[in-house]
């Protein structure tokens, strides 16, 4: 019998560099609070968001992705033909297809990579990691880019109070490949759709077509969110921890999806952070931005303390889905 061959690749990976995009209007509370009913105060207290990013009317999440990956792929020094597999994680692409990475791959010359988007929402940008990390390592791919990408302020009702004032637009990139030493962890992931109607659009587009509904936007149910990030997702942080067989006291980053400043804070706690870890909090002024969100704190994080560079990280994206992953990385 014909045995097949498989594809063998890279015994370890790692992130050689980021690139990052935030969209090109800075959006304070006060613009946003009239339809709401509410304050600046109230959502500095409730979110720790002061402004946040979103995009112009001509700029797309797709455009936003392209900078992002210019950006992580010049700094990376790989040239962008050597890029096999282009991945972008998103939930604002405005055409059910083509898909968003496949012309991202062809604008940053890395054509015909294998392209593809992906759907995990706030855990998007930490599933694409872990795709890309085994593809190189089954010898599917050589270089990978891997993007969050979003343009939220699309599918936001500027009149509902449960989280359309968290929701900004920005892409985070990163370019990855084969290392002598591990440099991305196992990742500790999973779903749990008993909880679908937690957070997600609130119609769909054939509703929409057919005049049953207002154009879809995202809604959330804010207490059930927060309860299990806090408390189910700092579980599923310390499980990354212990997989990757690292402590709190071997990390220089924490960075979690900016969902709400008082998750992250939370999380910190939880987790017995020492004070030396630095702790991504881009949410202030970028605002929630999905599966961009972990991409763009890892990248200020790195631009504002560049000693960080080369330790070890700790990232977790969780939302709707309700989906989960988290993993250990070092910083390029």
């Amino acid at each position: 019998m014909t045995t097949l061959k498989q594809g063998v690749g890279a015994q370890y990976t790692r992130i050689y560099a980021l690139g990052a995009a935030r969209g090109d209007l800075v959006v304070p509370n006060d613009d946003l609070i009239e339809p709401i009913n509410s304050s600046d105060e109230w959502i500095r207290q409730r979110t720790g968001i002061v402004t946040r990013t979103r995009a112009s009317k001509s700029v797309g999440a797709v455009d936003l992705a392209e900078r992002a990956a210019r950006e992580a792929i010049e700094r990376s020094g790989v040239d962008p033909s050597q890029i096999d597999a282009v991945l972008i994680a998103t939930i604002s692409n405005v055409q059910q297809t083509p898909s968003m990475a496949a012309v991202v791959a062809d604008r940053v010359g890395a054509n015909p990579a294998a392209a593809y988007d992906l759907n995990a929402a706030c855990a998007g940008y930490t599933y694409a990691i872990t795709q890309a990390d085994a593809l190189i390592r089954a010898g599917a791919a050589h270089y990978a880019l891997v993007i969050g990408a979003e343009k939220l302020s699309d599918v936001v009702d500027p009149t509902d109070r449960s989280i359309s004032f968290l929701l900004g637009d920005g892409a985070g990139a990163a370019v990855i490949g084969p290392a002598d030493e591990p440099g991305i962890s196992a990742t500790v992931w999973g779903s749990d759709g008993s909880k679908a109607d937690a957070v997600g659009m609130n119609a769909t587009l054939t509703q929409f077509r057919d005049g049953e509904a207002e154009w879809p936007t995202l809604r959330q149910e804010g207490q059930t969110v927060f309860r299990w990030a806090v408390w189910e997702m700092a579980k599923v942080a310390r499980q990354a921890l212990d997989v990757a067989g690292v402590g709190p006291d071997d990390i220089v980053a924490f960075i979690p999806h900016q969902a709400n400043m008082r998750i992250v804070d939370e999380f910190a706690k939880q987790l017995g952070l020492p004070e030396s870890v630095a702790i991504g909090r881009d949410i202030a002024d970028t605002g929630n931005t999905s599966a961009a969100s972990i991409p763009l704190a890892a990248h200020r994080l790195l631009q504002e303390n560049p000693q960080l560079s080369g330790g070890l990280a700790l990232q977790i994206g969780f939302g709707a889905g309700l989906v989960f992953g988290a993993q250990v990385v070092r910083l390029p």
